[in-house]
């Protein structure tokens, strides 16, 4: 692994995994389900989990289903993402730094969905009674991971 490309987007995407596994299991462990903690006036940890992908979208559909159509989009955009990383310059290490986040996120969230069949959540962020669904640590990296690639490509566009 000589390509600096490599090693950055391992390491960020390591960095992300541990980190999105350890908020997790220090989650699991010191609230109950549906527990929330309340830390600021907009922000809260709250206890959730999500048989769905983003938002809670195909929540409903068949385990037997569910799990199967999550490892195959997982597999398919990790081996897009490798290809992106590829052809993506030397020059650009926020970029490289961007798809090892996505990848990262991906894997801490698959490794949720193989363990439990569903997806831990808790950060919360509210104004008031409204509410954004609750995330993680795994979902952020990759929110922030697209943003990046996205404008990326718009700038080069």
């Amino acid at each position: 692994m000589r390509d600096p490309r490599w090693r950055l987007a391992l390491v960020v995407a390591i960095g992300i995994l541990a980190a999105d596994q350890a908020t997790k299991a220090l989650v699991a462990r010191t609230l109950r389900l549906h527990e929330t903690v309340v830390w600021l006036p907009i922000f809260a940890f709250t206890y959730v989990r999500n048989t769905g992908a983003a938002f809670g979208m195909l929540a409903d559909v068949p385990p037997g289903v569910r799990l199967p159509l999550f490892l195959a989009v997982t597999l398919g955009a990790a081996g897009a993402l490798v290809s992106f990383l590829r052809r993506t310059p030397r020059e650009q290490p926020w970029v490289v730094a961007a798809i090892g986040g996505i990848l990262g996120g991906a894997v801490g969230n698959l490794i949720c969905r193989l363990r439990y069949g569903e997806v831990i959540d808790f950060l919360d962020l509210h104004w008031g009674d409204l509410h954004w669904p609750a995330f993680n640590l795994a979902d952020s990296a990759i929110t922030t991971g697209v943003a990046v690639v996205l404008l990326h490509s718009l700038r080069r566009g």
